[in-house]
């Protein structure tokens, strides 16, 4: 199994050059090995659109996608996603609300007068499954278990299964609610890796109790408490540049060694 980042960057889009060596797209990535044309996706920020224009290239037809949550900055990328207007193509969106209010929600976003083309139109076909927090499903090759999250109206993470390797997905997450934490340990126990929201410092955090965000320092207690192998930082806030980024990660790395920053465009392979 490997994971590739689209898109790793929290609340908006920093396309600045200061920013750019992890990535100023917002948060999208795609597990694989899925099966032949398939592919799986989680979440569609700014950094689908070149997943789009990737899996065209490579005539990938059966797309999944999991929906952690629906805030903007999960979703502003979807109208931009080639695969979407392709006939031929099968596009299925699994997410914690019923289908029929997700693809509400998806219709909004591209309505009149936000987007020219409305979703009723996009040309591939789409489907829409409710999931459930503890019930485990099959997203084409993979086996996935969705858990609760600590985020303002609500997200899920998703423990990821295939090829005998585990992917663990939790972001966007605040800890602080021992029920959730909880259930997150329990999911991320023995994982090859962790991909966790750590978007502020000990010290910014103090700040921002409450919006729905960890730092790094939760991360890494975390892992180490689930035991994971490797640790990945992600949904980095836009306010922080390479940079400071690169002295997140040292501090961090300090606290559970085995620990990396995520970067756009990188793929991680879990031996």
């Amino acid at each position: 199994m490997n994971v590739r980042f689209w898109g790793v960057r929290g609340s908006i889009p920093t396309p600045e050059p200061s920013r750019l060596r992890y990535g100023g797209n917002t948060t999208c990535l795609e597990i694989g090995p899925g099966g032949a044309g398939e592919a799986i996706v989680i979440d569609c920020g700014s950094g689908i659109r070149a997943l789009g224009e990737d899996l065209m290239r490579r005539g990938v037809t059966r797309i999944h996608i999991l929906l952690t949550h629906f805030h903007w900055d999960h979703l502003q990328g979807l109208p931009s996603f080639a695969p979407l207007f392709q006939p031929g193509v099968e596009i299925t969106f699994y997410a914690h609300r019923a289908a029929a209010e997700v693809r509400g929600l998806l219709e909004t976003q591209m309505a009149d007068p936000f987007f020219p083309v409305p979703f009723a139109e996009v040309g591939s076909r789409t489907e829409f499954r409710q999931i459930a927090c503890g019930n485990a499903f099959r997203a084409g090759e993979l086996g996935v278990e969705p858990f609760a999250l600590n985020h303002p109206q609500g997200a899920v993470g998703f423990r990821v299964e295939g090829a005998g390797r585990v992917l663990v997905h939790a972001s966007d997450h605040e800890q602080g609610v021992a029920e959730i934490d909880a259930g997150l340990i329990r999911a991320a126990q023995g994982a090859d890796a962790l991909v966790m929201d750590a978007q502020y410092t000990p010290e910014e955090y103090a700040g921002k109790v409450g919006w729905g965000h960890s730092h790094y320092g939760h991360a890494a207690q975390a892992a180490a408490s689930a035991g994971v192998r490797r640790l990945l930082l992600f949904h980095h806030d836009p306010e922080h540049d390479d940079l400071f980024l690169d002295d997140m990660l040292a501090k961090a790395q300090q606290l559970f060694p085995n620990t990396w920053m995520a970067a756009e465009r990188n793929a991680v392979e879990l031996v």
